[in-house]
């Protein structure tokens, strides 16, 4: 299980990271903050420490659950079914990655914001794939029963 963070700045443009699969270095792709829950760790504790280990932010408000995702993809010459629970929460500073683990400083080559319009105009490859109207629609459900994305969203 997974608990991700959509970090959206004051201007609407959204934090992904970009990163590769140690068994596939060419092939790059875009995701959003986030990682594996630890044993005894709820989800909403989960997305703060992740929050705060890949950008160094202490987010004052988390919103959410948003979303769920249901993905099988390939790391490291693993097999993962994942289970991915999204919160939101809006950015207000300087992103810190200087909390990555090891794996992570190999693995992710930069961050950058991402307006949903970028999103949707970019050849790159991002996680979810639905995220640009994802972005359009988080007014319409902050706090209200997860929104389930694609079952099975074929990923990296």
């Amino acid at each position: 299980m997974a608990a991700r963070v959509v970090l959206v700045d004051p201007a609407g443009r959204v934090l992904l990271f970009r990163g590769f699969d140690p068994a596939r270095p060419g092939a790059t792709w875009w995701f959003t903050v986030g990682g594996g829950v630890e044993p005894g760790e709820d989800l909403r504790a989960a997305a703060l420490r992740e929050a705060r280990e890949e950008t160094g932010l202490d987010l004052a408000e988390l919103r959410g659950p948003v979303w769920r995702r249901l993905a099988n993809f390939s790391f490291d010459g693993r097999r993962y079914e994942a289970e991915e629970w999204f919160f939101t929460a809006t950015a207000t500073g300087p992103v810190d990655t200087s909390g990555f683990t090891e794996l992570e400083a190999r693995t992710v080559v930069e961050h950058r914001w991402w307006s949903a319009a970028e999103l949707r105009a970019t050849s790159e490859v991002f996680y979810p794939a639905r995220l640009p109207e994802l972005l359009d629609g988080l007014p319409d459900h902050p706090d209200g029963p997860p929104l389930l994305l694609d079952d099975r969203e074929p990923a990296p």
